[in-house]
């Protein structure tokens, strides 16, 4: 056992129970990597303070997965969208699916959506043309996007900032990792700002003291799992409960409790999704 920040003695698995309410605003629960134990992992969740949490599509599988757990989940969310890396075959049919997904009440973003120079596996042409016309299904949707972000923030933010382009209802940059000229940008342009588990990581000053200037009403915690552990668990698979640890670095890094970091976001969480916060 090991004493945790709430001061309580806590398994492997989490932190202590927590005495506040936390949402996961991304987490890939229904990825292969939880089919064993998804139940378990569902209610560490629960354990560790987490109130509520969204799980985005990456493809039109794993969005129909997505609705399907949040429809199963009072507390579960879902957003439905293409990954970047799975835009090759994008089309007119994906896009209609797309939009009757979305119809789910339990759908609140269009989401994962992105582009994404890193692997280079979709020209980046075909990628910014998925993008915009799933910016364009959030706006009349009037949900808010899920942004995907890897080594493209240069055509994302001129994406985003071109005429008509920013979805209304609201923009997450998922897994922030841009430097601090783009994160005053974003956030000038009333842009959310999504931290996970490098937030934790002993090198990433540069994050930290993003995160520790950035306006609080306009960060998210996430965790990105099953990827992206944080410090205290490296190596081993992510979790919804493990938004605790991003949650407490927060803290540490603003210098003000737990309590306000897990009360502010849980606030801006149901900003952006449009629900009311749990009493």
């Amino acid at each position: 056992m090991e004493i945790g920040i709430w001061g309580l003695e806590v398994g492997p698995w989490a932190l202590a129970l927590c005495p506040f309410m936390i949402v996961d605003t991304h987490c890939h629960l229904d990825y292969q990597p939880f089919d064993a134990d998804r139940e378990q992992v569902i209610a560490r969740a629960r354990e560790a303070g987490v109130e509520r949490l969204v799980i985005p599509g990456t493809d039109l599988v794993s969005s129909r997965r997505a609705v399907a757990l949040a429809e199963k989940y009072e507390w579960i969310y879902a957003a439905v969208g293409m990954h970047p890396n799975a835009t090759l075959g994008f089309g007119a049919g994906e896009l209609k699916e797309l939009s009757e997904l979305a119809l789910s009440p339990k759908v609140v973003a269009i989401g994962e959506i992105g582009i994404d120079l890193h692997w280079k596996t979709v020209p980046l042409e075909k990628q910014q043309q998925a993008l915009q016309a799933q910016l364009a299904l959030a706006a009349e949707s009037e949900k808010p996007v899920i942004i995907h972000d890897r080594e493209a923030h240069t055509e994302v933010m001129s994406l985003l900032c071109a005429a008509r382009q920013a979805p209304p209802a609201g923009v997450i940059l998922h897994s922030f990792s841009g430097d601090q000229q783009m994160a005053e940008q974003a956030l000038a342009l009333g842009f959310y700002l999504g931290v996970d588990g490098p937030l934790t990581y002993k090198k990433n000053d540069s994050l930290r003291a993003i995160f520790a200037a950035a306006p609080l009403d306009r960060i998210l915690v996430e965790t990105d799992a099953p990827y992206l552990t944080p410090q205290a668990r490296r190596g081993a698979r992510n979790e919804p409960a493990f938004v605790t640890f991003v949650v407490e670095k927060l803290a540490e890094v603003r210098g003000v409790s737990v309590e306000a970091i897990a009360s502010a976001t849980t606030e801006n969480a149901a900003r952006v999704f449009q629900w009311k916060p749990t009493q």
